[in-house]
């Protein structure tokens, strides 16, 4: 099985949480197949935000929505 992961980001409340403050806002950077290709779409991604500290990018992994039991790292 392909371990996908998704690169998605936004402004945020408070830098060090995930409280989005616009859901409508997000930015769906894109899937990718595996963790190196996500996390340089998010290195990407946050660069080009690097000034505003209200914005967020964040790798999510998809995979783990279908096999939450296996208990994989975040390289995986």
């Amino acid at each position: 099985m392909t371990k996908l992961h998704f690169v998605f980001g936004g402004r945020v409340s408070d830098p060090t949480t995930l409280d989005f403050t616009n859901l409508k806002e997000i930015e769906m950077v894109g899937i990718f197949p595996d963790y190196a290709s996500a996390e340089q779409a998010w290195r990407a991604a946050a660069q080009r935000t690097v000034d505003d500290a209200e914005m967020k990018y964040v790798v999510a992994h998809l995979h783990r929505l279908f096999e939450p039991e296996t208990g994989l790292t975040r390289e995986d």
